[in-house]
């Protein structure tokens, strides 16, 4: 009995040690991008994202937690706009700030997560004219700490991530092209 309970010991320990060397080879940072082309100026997008209070028309976060808690501070819209929330586990807490924004082109944000994982990320907006269309590209980058690069090895952030960010720019282009 002594030997089968030793044998799992041994295996157990081979494959945490073998999860923790895999997170180990992970990037130290991360990025995930969508981008999606919009028959409409950049003009008629850029207050879309630029303004926090219009976010509950098309981000796909919204929709995951219609009990939401938001708090806005600071700037009406554009640059020190602040943006919180607090919400179910599928939400989490964090808060957003406008960092920078160039008119019609460029929107940057902090995006701090407190919950259910810290994570203190940047989120880019970029907009650029294509003919009658616009091309909006939608990015979030930032460092992966260890706890991040563990979970990587079993779940693929820009998978998971990607999927909401195509849903966010899908109702964009809807809300847009009206």
């Amino acid at each position: 009995m002594f030997e089968v309970i030793a044998i799992i010991a041994v295996i157990l320990a081979i494959a945490i040690a073998i999860v923790l060397v895999l997170a180990l080879t992970k990037p130290n940072t991360f990025a995930v991008q969508r981008a999606i082309s919009i028959k409409a100026p950049a003009e008629k997008i850029f207050p879309l994202i630029n303004d926090f209070h219009q976010w509950v028309a098309w981000s796909p976060y919204e929709n995951k937690d219609r009990a939401m808690k938001r708090t806005y501070s600071g700037a009406e819209s554009g640059k020190s706009a602040v943006y919180a929330w607090d919400g179910n586990n599928n939400v989490g807490s964090g808060r957003m700030e406008i960092l920078d924004t160039i008119m019609p082109s460029k929107i940057v944000i902090k995006l701090d997560f407190f919950k259910p994982f810290e994570g203190h990320n940047t989120a880019e907006f970029t907009m650029l004219p294509q003919g009658d269309a616009t091309n909006l590209t939608w990015v979030m980058h930032g460092p992966a700490v260890f706890m991040s690069r563990l979970m990587q090895v079993f779940i693929n952030l820009d998978n998971m991530i990607g999927k909401d960010f195509e849903v966010g720019l899908a109702n964009l282009k809807k809300l847009a092209e009206k």
